[in-house]
């Protein structure tokens, strides 16, 4: 091992390490794809993923000793890295790993919460929630990977329209490693298919959990091993990359859809075995793919790192250590005049609201200020508004910042816009808050620093779980759909799907962003009555709530009395009431006013 022969000890860790990825012949396989003063690395990083799965699947241990292993090992990592040393071979190369490449490891916290969490069975109701999980248990590790190569002078930038297809990818991965291992799930009660796609194949799950193979099992595995396949296949992921990365995901792609065919060759041999592909296929995979990562790596200069130097607590190359846990999130600010947020319950509670943020430059005009200042003014309501979300409990909040017909404002006032909003993303008001955030929009045309940015805090809030706050910039709802029909055009000349068998849910799952949920309430400020292009699909059902202020003069009561009419509704999509079902009501804050609005029921 380069740079680790000096230390028999550190050397015989990354042996360690090396044995252990070679349990997984196709992870192996990609790590010797890479060049080979990376080997090490990523033998320590998968190695140890590796382990911690271990610890959390001992089918000799209850699931109270898995939690607390898994949770000793997160403790022990925390401390070994701030010695620099461990005493567990698989830790020791990690530390080192890090130390040696300034990895920060503080992004796998969430990886590794998620893992302990999931010693006590997962059960999952909708792809939505399944992505969630598999995101946040293998995307940071994708991640360290990501920076690892670009420390050694590698970059994997990905293409400002492939974060998606990125992240679908590893959804793709997650779903073949689950089918693969479904036997050794099956045989220790788990099984980690979301409700929403066994429903379609009526007493598939009781079979699964029984360990016997039915038709309706025979239907669904073919099912969700196509699922898997279009989720791998994402030409344009490597698209302008550079070659070497671009070998060893193109080759990973190619192994998994391997994998997925030895699945759906093995039949009921599935419940009892792990399948894998046949030999030979293996080998007309692997070896082109050897022969041109070989000459991308002989084509590219590489930075290797030097002899490892002596690491100080809280020196600059020492990684930041592992955060303990979720509760350093601290409470959203009060009410500048104290007001409490109402209380609303449960069952009455939308769980996804969408705003239309109107009116900004006319409050601007009205105060003799020009109207980008109406912007500014705007942007502290909206602090103010994910503070009053956060404060009642709201799940999904989603703005309309930014349109794509607003390209046909001024100029100035376009570019006063954009800089306002990165400026925004770069004050970060939400670091210390659990709200995570996300970019529904085009990345064309956007200034390349906003597109970084909100990037950037897509990945920093990844595993933030409180609140999901959804930015559409450069959004265009026909847009979405429009793409969403390309998606669905390019599946079926695959043979992915069939045009004739077509679903709302085929639809819902190639739009830009499947798990963002529909929409229950839509509220819009300003005065104007239409949803103007947003969220059409997700919006089918939405009551729609108008008030006439503009949103500079909206805050948190004004989102809090939108929900409140909301919860008074009685929601029905076409179908009759019964007749001893009055709506419920629910009781503003204290010193609480109405806001003026009034809430329409679309389906009237």
């Amino acid at each position: 091992m380069r740079g680790s022969t000096g230390d028999p000890v550190l050397r015989a860790a990354y042996q360690a390490c090396r044995r252990q990825t070679r349990r997984d012949p196709v992870e192996y396989a990609l790590i010797q794809l890479v060049p080979a003063v990376l080997r090490p690395a990523c033998c320590a990083l998968w190695a140890a993923a590796n382990a911690v799965d271990d610890l959390a699947d001992d089918p000799d241990a209850t699931a109270r000793e898995r939690a607390a292993r898994v949770e000793a090992w997160t403790v022990a990592l925390t401390r070994d890295l701030a010695t620099g040393k461990s005493t567990d071979p698989v830790r020791y190369a990690l530390v080192d790993t890090a130390v040696r490449w300034r990895l920060d490891l503080t992004g796998l916290r969430g990886a590794l919460e998620l893992v302990r969490d999931d010693t006590a069975g997962r059960r999952f109701t909708d792809w939505a929630g399944w992505r969630a999980w598999g995101r946040g248990t293998l995307l940071p590790w994708f991640e360290q990977m990501r920076d690892l190569f670009g420390r050694a002078g590698i970059p994997v930038a990905l293409r400002l329209d492939s974060q998606d297809a990125y992240e679908q990818f590893l959804d793709g991965v997650r779903l073949t490693d689950i089918l693969t291992d479904l036997a050794a799930d099956l045989a220790q009660g788990d099984l980690l298919l979301p409700l929403e796609a066994l429903a379609h194949h009526p007493g598939a799950e009781q079979d699964l959990l029984d360990r016997r193979w039915s038709e309706q099992v025979a239907a669904l595995i073919p099912h969700l091993t196509a699922t898997a396949r279009r989720w791998t296949t994402q030409p344009q992921l490597t698209r302008g990359m550079h070659p070497g990365p671009a070998t060893v995901i193109d080759t990973m792609a190619a192994l998994l859809r391997a994998q997925l065919d030895a699945i759906d060759r093995a039949g009921p041999k599935l419940l009892r075995t792990a399948p894998r592909p046949h030999l030979l296929t293996g080998v007309r995979i692997l070896a082109p793919a050897r022969l041109r990562a070989a000459l991308a790596w002989k084509l590219t200069p590489l930075i290797t790192p030097g002899p490892r130097r002596a690491v100080l607590p809280h020196s600059d190359i020492t990684p930041r250590p592992i955060p303990a846990a979720r509760t350093r999130y601290r409470k959203p600010p009060p009410h500048p005049e104290g007001l409490t947020p109402p209380r609303i319950p449960a069952d009455r509670m939308p769980g996804h609201v969408a705003v239309i943020m109107d009116g900004n430059g006319r409050w601007a005009q009205e105060r003799g200020l020009p109207r980008h200042e109406g912007h500014l003014a705007g942007i502290r309501t909206l602090r103010d508004t994910v503070h009053g979300a956060l404060e009642i409990g709201l799940p999904h909040l989603t703005l309309y910042a930014f349109s794509t017909e607003n390209w046909r404002r001024d100029t100035e006032e376009v570019g006063r816009i954009l800089s306002a909003m990165r400026d925004e993303l770069d004050a970060d008001p939400y670091r210390d808050l659990d709200v995570r955030l996300r970019w529904s929009g085009r990345p064309e045309r956007l200034p390349g620093d906003l597109v970084e940015a909100l990037r950037r805090q897509e990945h920093a809030t990844r595993t933030r779980s409180a609140l999901t706050l959804t930015f559409c910039i450069n959004y265009g709802g026909r847009d979405e759909i429009t793409r969403a029909a390309a998606s669905l055009i390019r599946a079926a000349q695959a043979g992915h799907i069939t045009p004739d068998l077509l679903s709302e849910r085929d639809v819902a799952a190639h739009l830009p962003h499947p798990d963002l949920p529909d929409v229950d309430l839509l509220w819009r400020t300003g005065g104007e009555r239409r949803t103007s292009n947003f969220l059409p699909w997700q919006a089918t059902y939405a009551e729609l709530h108008f008030t006439d202020l503009h949103w500079p003069d909206a805050d948190r009561r004004h989102l809090w009395q939108a929900v409140i009419a909301y919860s008074r509704r009685q929601r029905r999509h076409g179908a009759t009431p019964p007749a001893d079902s009055p709506p419920a009501g629910t009781t503003p804050a204290a010193g609480q006013k109405d806001a003026p609005g009034r809430c329409i029921d679309a389906t009237d």
